[in-house]
């Protein structure tokens, strides 16, 4: 018998290019598509057949003022159709967020996503990258940030995207892979 392919569906929204690097790291682990929330804070109405036909979902948005971007909180909550319906129910979820400071209040916005998951009846997926958070951490090392129930990425307020911590990309793109492999797991003990 053969499994078929996990499909994970990255929904995000990036207000300067930073958040939607991370996504693209996250989807390169997890063989994933992105859907880009736009500056209105909406999907195209194709993006929601994406989703509910994915296997795993994965919530991305800056943090700001101490919570995800409003154009990310409009789409959840026009998730509420789907909710409605139940479709998104026993899906696996995971999420990730970057603001301008190591903090940044970014613990708000996972906890949002992990409460937004749960409300639609998800799995949701740790981390499991130790933190480096010894004297011979650099930044540039998985899990600088020491998070431990979705990917956090910090990027400095007057850089540009491309100078973000490799580090962060390198723990996006594992976490994206760890989503995928426990969809995978959780895939193959369903029954038809």
């Amino acid at each position: 018998m053969t499994q078929k392919a996990i499909t994970t569906t990255v929904v995000y929204h990036s207000g300067y290019g930073h958040t939607q690097r991370v996504a693209e790291a996250v989807a390169n682990g997890a063989s994933g598509t992105l859907i880009a929330i736009d500056a209105e804070g909406n999907i195209p109405e194709s993006a929601w057949q994406t989703l509910h036909a994915a296997d795993a979902i994965v919530f991305g948005s800056p943090t700001y003022m101490g919570g995800p971007s409003w154009q990310f909180k409009k789409f959840a909550d026009d998730s509420s159709k789907p909710w409605f319906g139940e479709q998104w129910k026993d899906k696996i979820f995971g999420g990730f967020t970057n603001s301008a400071t190591l903090n940044g209040d970014k613990l708000n916005t996972l906890q949002y996503f992990v409460l937004l998951a749960g409300q639609h009846g998800g799995i949701w997926v740790s981390l499991a990258i130790k933190p480096s958070n010894v004297k011979a951490s650099k930044r540039d090392d998985p899990n600088r940030i020491g998070s431990y129930i979705g990917a956090m990425a910090q990027s400095d307020a007057d850089a540009a995207p491309e100078e973000m911590s490799l580090g962060d990309l390198e723990t996006a793109r594992r976490y994206g892979a760890r989503i995928a492999e426990v969809a995978g797991r959780f895939a193959a003990t369903r029954t038809v």
